[in-house]
């Protein structure tokens, strides 16, 4: 294994023991109670780290947080998968994975540090469950969705 490689575990190992087992508190706006969610094991911050990495390379680390809070917010919408798997994997959701580059890049500092962030219940979106490049191509449905946040190059919608 490359010294690379060793340190890169080596601060897996160190955030998933800090951050033990991360219980996120969320309260829908037309939520008459928050409901708690408990993400555990390295599966989760790793799939959510690669994801921002993936999708929010160059963005401001707000607008990494926010990538990964759309995920988090979608796992809770009846709408989407209940998994955060199931929400970066579902057919069509993401740029990143149809296209390759969520298979090329592996998380760095920053992605692993907003994805923790998002677990530990940063939303920079408030509540948003899309987000997409207006300097992109994105088909005319997405520009119908109630427009919540701009941040960095991408914008955040419900």
């Amino acid at each position: 294994m490359t010294k690379k490689g060793l340190k890169f575990i080596t601060v897996i190992v160190l955030v998933i023991f800090l951050a033990g087992s991360v219980t996120y508190y969320y309260n829908q706006v037309l939520a008459a109670k928050p409901k708690a969610y408990t993400y555990s094991g390295i599966s989760d911050l790793y799939l959510l780290a690669r994801i921002i990495r993936a999708e929010a390379e160059g963005e401001p680390y707000a607008g990494k947080v926010a990538v990964a809070a759309v995920v988090l917010n979608r796992v809770r919408h009846p709408g989407f998968p209940n998994t955060i798997a199931g929400v970066i994997f579902q057919p069509g959701a993401f740029e990143s994975v149809a296209n390759g580059r969520f298979w090329s890049l592996l998380p760095n500092r920053e992605s692993i540090k907003a994805a923790y962030d998002a677990l530990r219940g940063w939303d920079p979106t408030f509540g948003a469950l899309f987000f997409w490049n207006p300097a992109k191509k994105v088909s005319r449905w997405i520009w119908t969705r109630k427009i919540i946040a701009r941040i960095g190059k991408h914008v955040f919608g419900r």
